[in-house]
C-alpha cells in the first residue's frame, strides 16, 4: 500500500519564522507540498510508531493538504495521527494538544493572519515535542531536504473522514478525529477565574469578540458564550470560512475597523476583541480606548497574579526586540528578569521551557505564557477578562493607571507591504553600511546615542541570531527599529517601530503619530524610506 513516488525539489522551500508560507497556486503545483512534508519527515528521527498531530485554521486547501499529510505520516512510519474535526485546529490549541498527550510533534496548515481563497495564502509548518515552533537547526535541516529531495513516501489509503470524532484504522496508522475545543476550553478553565468573569457577565458586563470567520470562532462560542455565559450574539464572525468571508484576517485596526468604531461609538459595549487566521493573535480594545499590543503584554504582566493560573507570580518576562519597552519596566519593579529576543515565537519555547519567563509577547499583537509554546489570542482576552472581572475597573482606567504608575510608551508600526524585494534589501543593505557613522550626528534635533543590527546570544543553549534588525537609538530612550518581515507571501513587507517614553501623566494623553511625528521623519531622513520604496506612506499604521 506503500507507494514511493519519484519528485524534482523546488528551489523556494526555505521556511520563514513561522513555516513555508506561499499563494495557493504555488502549493497545487506537483508534488509541492508532498515535497515539504516529506522534508520535514527527512528532517527528523526517531518517530516510527509515534504520534503526529495534524490539523489548521480552516483556510483553502487546507482540507486537501490535510489528506497528504495523513497518507504520507502513514507511509512513513508514524502509529497514530490527532486530526482536528474538520481539520480545524488552531495553533495554541494544536500546542496543547502535542503537550498534554505528549506527541512526537504536529503539522500546522496555516499562514496565521494573512488572507485566503484559491488564488491567496497558505503554509506549512512543523511543531516539535515541545508544542512549539522548530527551532532553526530543524527549519535549516528542512529547507537542505527540499534541495535534494528526489522521491516521497505516500500510502493508498483514500479519503479519510475528518468530519466524524472517532477512531479509524488506515494503513497500518491509527486516525484519531477529535474535537478541536474540549482540550483548549478545559485548559483555560485551569487558569482563569470562570467564576468571577461568569458573574461579570451576570452584572452586566458586555463584550464584543470578532473572530474573523477564521479558526477561533468555535473556540470562542464555546468559551464566551458557552461557559462563561455571555450573551448570545457575543461573538461575531464565528464560522471558520475558507476565505475568511473574503476578508483579511489580521486583528488590526484597519482590518477590523468595524470593531474599533464601535467601541469609540456612543452604545460601545464594555470590552471588545478579535483574533486572527489561525487563532494566536490578538486585538484588545475598551470603551473609547485601543491597547496597543506592547502596552497589553506589560498590563497582562502586571496584573496576571490576579488570575488562578498566575497566582505564585510570573519567573519572567520576555518580549521580541521590536516590542516596546513597556514589559521592561514592570519586570523591573516585579524584581523578575527581562528578555530581548528575535521576532518570531520559537526564540521564546527555550526561555520557556528552561523556566525563566512565564509571560511572552510581541508587538505584532502575538502575547502567550508558558501553558502552551505559541501566541494565543484567546488566552490573553480571557486574561484580560479576568483582570477586569477581578478589578471592577473599566479598561481605560486599567491602562490610564497603568500609565501613571510605569509612564507611557508612545509607540507605532509602519508597515510598508509588498514592497519590490531588491528595492527593500537595498534600503536594508545601505543602511547597515552606514551604522557606524550614526552614533553622535542629530537628526531632526535629536542626538543619536547608538545604533546597531541586533543580535541575539541565547541565555539558554547559547546560540547566536544575527541581522535581526537594525536598531537606533537616541538619547532620552527614544528609538526607531527597522526589519523587513519574513511572514508575507509576495514582495517584502518593510516594518518600521517608532517609540517614545513619557514618564510625565500630564502628557500622556497625546494623539500618537503627533507624540512620534518628529522620529517618524527621523526614521526616512536616516534610511530614506520613500525614496526606496516610491511609498508617500506606511500601507498599515498601527
Amino acid at each position: 500500500m506503500i507507494r514511493t513516488v519519484l519528485t524534482k525539489p523546488y528551489t523556494d522551500q526555505k521556511p520563514g519564522t513561522s513555516g513555508l508560507r506561499k499563494k495557493v497556486p504555488v502549493f497545487q503545483q506537483e508534488h509541492y507540498a508532498e515535497n515539504f512534508i516529506q522534508s520535514i519527515f527527512d528532517a527528523l528521527e526517531g518517530f516510527e510508531g509515534k504520534t503526529l498531530v495534524i490539523g489548521g485554521d480552516g483556510r483553502f486547501y487546507n482540507r486537501e493538504v490535510i489528506q497528504k499529510a495523513i497518507a504520507m505520516a502513514a507511509a512513513n512510519g508514524f502509529g497514530k495521527v490527532m486530526v482536528g474535526q474538520g481539520g480545524i485546529l488552531s495553533t495554541p490549541a494544536a500546542s496543547n494538544i502535542i503537550r498534554k498527550y505528549k506527541t512526537f510533534g504536529g503539522i500546522i496548515l496555516s499562514a496565521s493572519h494573512n488572507p485566503g481563497g484559491p488564488h491567496e495564502d497558505f503554509g506549512i509548518k512543523y511543531n516539535a515535542g515541545n508544542g512549539g515552533p522548530a527551532p532553526e537547526k530543524i527549519t535549516d535541516a528542512i529547507f537542505e531536504k527540499t534541495k535534494t529531495i528526489s522521491s516521497f513516501k505516500i500510502t493508498d489509503i483514500g479519503q479519510i473522514d475528518i468530519d466524524t470524532i472517532g477512531t479509524v484504522q488506515a494503513g497500518g496508522m491509527t486516525v484519531e478525529i477529535i474535537d478541536p475545543v474540549k482540550d483548549y476550553a478545559e485548559l483555560m478553565e485551569s487558569l482563569f477565574d470562570f467564576d468571577a468573569i461568569r458573574a461579570n457577565f451576570k452584572y452586566g458586563f458586555r463584550m464584543r469578540f470578532d473572530a474573523m470567520h477564521a479558526v477561533t470562532g468555535p473556540y470562542a462560542k464555546e468559551i464566551l458564550e458557552r461557559r462563561l455565559g455571555a450573551p448570545n450574539g457575543t461573538c461575531r464572525n464565528f464560522k471558520p470560512l475558507p476565505d475568511f468571508g473574503g476578508h483579511h484576517p489580521d486583528p488590526n485596526l484597519v482590518h477590523a475597523k468595524h470593531l474599533y468604531d464601535e467601541m469609540m461609538g456612543p452604545d460601545a459595549p464594555d470590552f471588545g476583541a478579535a483574533s486572527d487566521g489561525d487563532g494566536d493573535r490578538n486585538l484588545i480594545i475598551g470603551k473609547g480606548i485601543f491597547v496597543t499590543p506592547s502596552d497589553s503584554v506589560a498590563m497582562l504582566a502586571a496584573n496576571a497574579h490576579l488570575a488562578p493560573g498566575y497566582k505564585e507570580g510570573l519567573k519572567g518576562i520576555a518580549r521580541s526586540m521590536p516590542t516596546s519597552g513597556a514589559a521592561d519596566r514592570v519586570a523591573e519593579k516585579l524584581g523578575i528578569g527581562i528578555y530581548e529576543t528575535p521576532t518570531g515565537w520559537k526564540f521564546f519555547g527555550n526561555l520557556l521551557d528552561a523556566g525563566m519567563a512565564t509571560i511572552c509577547g510581541e508587538e505584532s499583537a502575538g502575547t502567550g505564557s508558558n501553558h502552551v509554546r505559541e501566541k494565543d489570542g484567546l488566552w490573553a482576552v480571557l486574561l484580560w477578562l479576568n483582570i477586569l472581572a477581578v478589578r471592577g475597573e473599566s479598561c481605560k482606567d486599567i491602562v490610564t493607571k497603568h500609565w501613571e504608575t510605569y509612564g507611557r510608551n508612545y509607540y507605532s508600526r509602519h508597515d510598508y507591504e509588498e514592497v519590490e524585494t531588491d528595492r527593500a534589501n537595498k534600503l536594508v543593505d545601505e543602511l547597515r553600511a552606514k551604522l557606524g557613522a550614526l552614533p553622535g550626528t542629530s537628526v531632526r534635533g535629536m542626538t543619536i546615542a547608538s545604533a546597531d543590527d541586533f543580535a541575539y546570544h541565547d541565555p539558554v543553549d547559547g546560540s547566536v541570531s544575527k541581522n535581526q534588525g537594525i536598531r537606533i537609538l537616541f538619547e532620552g530612550g527614544s528609538r526607531v527599529v527597522f526589519r523587513l518581515s519574513g511572514t508575507g507571501t509576495s514582495g517584502a513587507t518593510l516594518r518600521v517601530y517608532i517609540e517614545r517614553y513619557e514618564p510625565d501623566k500630564a502628557r500622556h494623553d497625546l494623539d500618537t503619530q503627533e507624540a512620534l511625528a518628529d522620529l517618524i521623519a527621523a526614521a526616512d531622513d536616516i534610511a530614506g524610506i520613500k525614496s526606496h520604496t516610491g511609498r508617500n506612506k506606511p500601507s498599515v499604521i498601527t
